[in-house]
């Protein structure tokens, strides 16, 4: 038992910038962030149940935006709450090269530097790009470091660590053994000014108003928003039943005056022509259109590439050939309408474009020989899995959005033509095209026609990687760490990414371990400003997490970000609800100055079994508190708890128990007082420990200051129990 003394520290505010640093400090030296030691100190049983959380690979390319500052929030708290409640507890951090992303990060740094990522030699600029992404790699780390975040960092990773680049060659090398990996000329999405494909994926569709043509061709009338691909167009292609052209055979040849002359177009009858768009009849490009490659695949058809890599028209143009698209565009038409073959233009056509995601260029599909995965098969074990309700979606409409994309998904292009990332270990023959992985670097010959072969240049796109990431980073698949830890309990992201990379989390963990990757998947939702707008730079909205940590402390942010955000909704940001949480931490501060100053002369007894009526009313509403706030806390229901403990804090224990309390220090009997007195330092250390999750820096400085027994860091103390009645009586 030990008597309380007023902490000089308790005499001034509550001071954010003097406390935070010192006690993560205290915390990482503690060693307590890391299982192993929590054991080998006697902080959790040697049977206590792991609990593990991987965190998702911070991009090592820039500052953490608000995102980040939920995601670490979130985090850290179910983190520190299962460490309270006796788990072998595991966060572990890392961070991702982002590939694609990364690389049009430096490409900008390059601009401005006049310089171009064409220029420099493929070595030079790898180096360039790993220097840059390491020297962010150290802001980020410290940057989640001030966020509170009690990840273990003596098992960091990162995505090209040399331990999670082989298990990827090796996953890469199962799924070619397996035929689930193939490289083949398909549509790809092109980006002219970046100069790599896509997946589909990473493509974001823009609603655009442009003139839609209606053109003479021979006796049919077809329609386009893009007359630059018409000019290899020689199949016109019609419903087998549409009686409007049931004069027409499939296969019969027609001559015809079209963009550059006279030309000989083919009768194709298809049943996947949709009679009631346009005028029923169309031409088509299989180079550049997926429908049309489609069509041409299936009936053997000639393709022809009309538009090239850098957006510019090929010879089979001709008087138009090396002309950017957009400036042919005009051009060609009025060609047309000097031929008389523009019928009518409709100049309002509304329809969405397929861009970049970063540069807005307007994507070209291109016909590429890369490597794709079948997504089929590795979907199929997926959606059994989630179907059987073995992986818990919050919230759960989720799961219908995740099943939905499953059961539809496309063949997956995981080839980059970019420097920055994983290099993808294969040979390429000269002679066929024909793909073969080669993880030792020993094929010399084309195992297929016996040609020339040379080495891949062409990287991995970063999903991949990072789809491999929850049993890549524990050691797959021998290491303690996989057995111990392996599956990952929960998966806590954000839900715009539920495509990109929880569900092929999901089907490569099944598809490497046999095993689900994790058993809960929690999806919150955007930050955006104070308005409800999404932040972006270049609305100038963009709201930095360090610079409201800077101003209010990051508790106050921490548990601004929590309260009122309902898993898979948006979070409204403003600066305004941060600054009310700093008031509520300067309101535990003075709470805590009360209760030591008003009870200097009391010995504190945790066991104390001496409460009169008064005190076991409210020992019993508090448990009843305890108790639902504990199973919300494990229904993941946080944003429910923070407004409880708020309002049970302020509202019922500040302004009415302390407040009522003050008439007992002054009137009470000497039994009146010392129960008052018991219960009030009682209550506070438990309020402490349910707040820690939440706000953990003032919470751990309170617990340093407050007369309890035996204490060990408040990181590590026990989650309090609701009372049972018999200590009530």
């Amino acid at each position: 038992m030990i008597e309380p003394n007023i902490d000089p520290k308790l005499l001034k505010p509550y001071d954010p910038k003097e406390t935070e640093d010192r006690i993560y400090k205290l915390w990482e030296d503690s060693g307590y962030f890391n299982p192993d030691v929590c054991l080998e100190k006697g902080i959790i049983n040697s049977d206590a149940e792991a609990f593990t959380l991987i965190m998702p690979p911070t991009n090592a390319n820039g500052s953490l935006h608000a995102g980040h500052g939920l995601v670490m929030t979130i985090e850290d708290l179910i983190v520190r709450y299962k460490r309270m409640r006796g788990f072998k507890t595991l966060w572990l951090p890392g961070l991702d090269h982002a590939g694609f992303e990364t690389q049009v990060v430096y490409e900008r740094k390059l601009e401005k530097e006049g310089r171009t990522r064409f220029d420099i030699e493929r070595n030079q600029l790898y180096q360039e790009i790993l220097d840059f992404t390491l020297l962010n790699s150290s802001n980020i780390k410290g940057q989640v470091r001030k966020m509170g975040a009690s990840c273990d960092w003596s098992r960091e990773k990162f995505t090209l660590d040399d331990s999670i680049v082989k298990t990827v060659y090796q996953t890469f090398k199962k799924l070619y053994d397996d035929d689930l990996v193939y490289r083949g000329n398909r549509i790809v999405s092109w980006c002219s000014k970046h100069q790599t494909s896509f997946s589909d994926l990473e493509i974001k569709d823009e609603e655009r108003i442009e003139p839609y043509y209606y053109l003479k061709y021979g006796p049919f009338t077809i329609s386009t928003s893009r007359p630059e691909t018409k000019f290899g167009d020689k199949y016109v292609v019609m419903h087998p039943k549409d009686e409007r052209y049931a004069e027409y055979i499939d296969g019969q040849k027609i001559d015809l005056e079209w963009i550059n002359g006279p030309i000989t177009a083919t009768i194709i009858k298809d049943e996947n022509i949709d009679m009631e768009f346009g005028t029923g009849v169309m031409t088509i490009t299989p180079w550049h259109d997926n429908v049309d490659f489609e069509i041409a695949e299936r009936r053997g058809l000639e393709k022809e590439q009309i538009i090239d890599e850098n957006g510019k028209l090929l010879p089979i143009a001709g008087e138009f050939a090396g002309q950017h698209i957009k400036k042919a565009r005009g051009l060609i038409i009025e060609k047309l309408q000097n031929k008389g073959l523009v019928e009518k233009v409709e100049e309002n056509y509304k329809h969405v474009v397929r861009t970049c995601y970063k540069c807005g260029t307007i994507l070209e599909p291109q016909i590429k020989n890369q490597w794709f995965i079948k997504m089929k098969p590795l979907a199929e074990k997926a959606l059994e899995v989630i179907n059987q309700n073995r992986i818990e979606y919050i919230p759960d409409h989720y799961k219908k959005i995740t099943v939905h994309w499953l059961e539809n998904i496309m063949d997956w292009n995981i080839s980059r033509q970019i420097v920055w990332g994983i290099p993808i270990p294969a040979k390429i023959c000269n002679d066929c095209g024909h793909g073969m992985v080669d993880l030792d670097n020993t094929i010399l010959k084309c195992k297929k026609c016996n040609g020339s072969v040379r080495v891949d240049q062409d990287t991995f796109d970063t999903w991949f990687s990072s789809g491999q990431w929850p049993f890549a980073t524990l050691g797959y698949p021998d290491s303690n760490d996989f057995k111990t830890f392996y599956p990952t309990d929960i998966m806590e992201t954000a839900g715009e990414i539920i495509f990109f990379w929880v569900s092929r989390m999901i089907m490569l963990g099944l598809y490497i371990t046999g095993e689900i990757p994790f058993k809960k998947v929690y999806l919150h939702g955007l930050v955006l400003d104070a308005k409800g707008q999404k932040m972006s730079k270049s609305k100038g909205n963009v709201i930095d997490p360090l610079t409201l940590t800077e101003k209010y402390g990051t508790d106050a942010f921490r548990i601004g970000m929590i309260v009122g955000n309902t898993p898979g909704t948006s979070l409204s940001l403003s600066e305004d609800k941060i600054r009310a949480y700093k008031n509520y931490a300067n309101k535990l501060w003075n709470i805590t100055r009360f209760i030591l100053s008003s009870t200097e002369n009391v010995i504190y007894n945790e066991n104390f079994n001496k409460y009169i009526e008064k005190e076991n009313v409210l020992i019993s509403e508090r448990s009843e508190f305890i108790s639902s706030i504990t199973k919300e806390m494990d229904d993941y229901k946080f944003y429910i708890v923070g407004e409880k403990i708020y309002h049970y804090t302020w509202s019922r224990f500040a302004d009415v128990i302390i407040e009522e309390s003050k008439e007992i220090f002054l009137n009470g009997t000497p039994e009146e007082k010392e129960s008052r007195a018991q219960f009030l330092i009682d209550t506070l250390s438990k309020i402490l420990k349910i707040l820690h999750p939440f706000m953990p820096f003032v919470t751990e400085e309170l617990w340093s200051i407050i007369p309890v027994d035996n204490k060990k860091l408040l990181m590590v103390e026990k989650w309090p129990k609701a009372e049972k009645p018999e200590v009530l009586s």
